[in-house]
C-alpha cells in the first residue's frame, strides 16, 4: 500500500504543479510554432511526456520545485515543438530548430517576469472586496457585463464604468508597487 500511496501523493504532486503552470506553458509553446495550429496537440504531448518523466523530476528544494517544474516543462515543451513542426517539414510556415531555440530561451527569460506579474495580479485582486472584484472582473468574465450588473444593483451603467476605470488605476498602481518591491528585493 505505501508504493501506491507513494505513486497518489506524487500524481497528486503532478496535477497541482501542471494545473498551475498550464498557461505558461500554453504561452511558451505559442510562442514557438508559427501559427496557433498545433499548440493543443504540443501541451498535451508535452503534459503526458512530463507525467512519464516525472519521477526524474528532482528540485533542488522543495520552495523551488514551482519554478524549476515550469522551466523543466519548458524544455520538455521545446523539444516537443520541435518534434511537431519536424512531422509538418511540408508546410511552409515550419520554423527551423535554430529558431525554435532562440524562441524558446527568450520565452523562458519572460516566464518569471510573467509569474511575478500573475502573482502580483492575484495579490491585488485579493485587496479588493467581492463587489469590487466582481465589478473589475466582470468586463472580461463571459456571462459577466456592466449592464447586467447596474440592472441587478439598479446603479446607473456609466456610474459602473467610472468606478472600473478607477479600480483598474488602482490595481495597476497596486501592481506596480508589487512588481517594484520584488525587484529591490530580489
Amino acid at each position: 500500500m505505501d508504493h501506491e500511496s507513494d505513486r497518489d501523493q506524487r500524481y497528486n504532486e503532478f496535477v497541482a504543479l501542471l494545473a498551475r503552470h498550464e498557461q505558461s506553458i500554453r504561452r511558451f509553446v505559442r510562442s514557438l510554432l508559427p501559427s496557433r495550429d498545433g499548440v493543443d496537440d504540443v501541451v498535451q504531448d508535452t503534459a503526458l511526456e512530463c507525467w512519464n518523466k516525472f519521477s526524474e523530476f528532482q528540485p533542488e528544494s522543495p520552495e523551488d520545485s514551482v519554478q524549476e517544474f515550469i522551466r523543466w516543462a519548458c524544455v520538455i515543451a521545446r523539444y516537443k515543438a520541435m518534434s511537431w513542426q519536424r512531422d509538418r517539414t511540408r508546410d511552409r510556415l515550419v520554423f527551423r530548430e535554430s529558431v525554435i531555440d532562440r524562441l524558446a530561451q527568450a520565452a523562458l527569460d519572460n516566464i518569471d517576469q510573467q509569474e511575478l506579474e500573475q502573482s502580483a495580479i492575484e495579490s491585488c485582486l485579493g485587496e479588493l472586496r467581492d463587489d469590487q472584484r466582481r465589478l473589475v472582473l466582470s468586463v472580461h468574465s463571459p456571462g459577466e457585463s456592466i449592464a447586467a450588473i447596474a440592472e441587478e444593483t439598479g446603479e446607473a451603467a456609466r456610474r459602473l464604468y467610472s468606478k472600473v476605470n478607477a479600480l483598474r488605476k488602482r490595481l495597476l498602481d497596486c501592481v506596480e508597487k508589487r512588481i517594484a518591491g520584488e525587484a529591490s528585493n530580489g
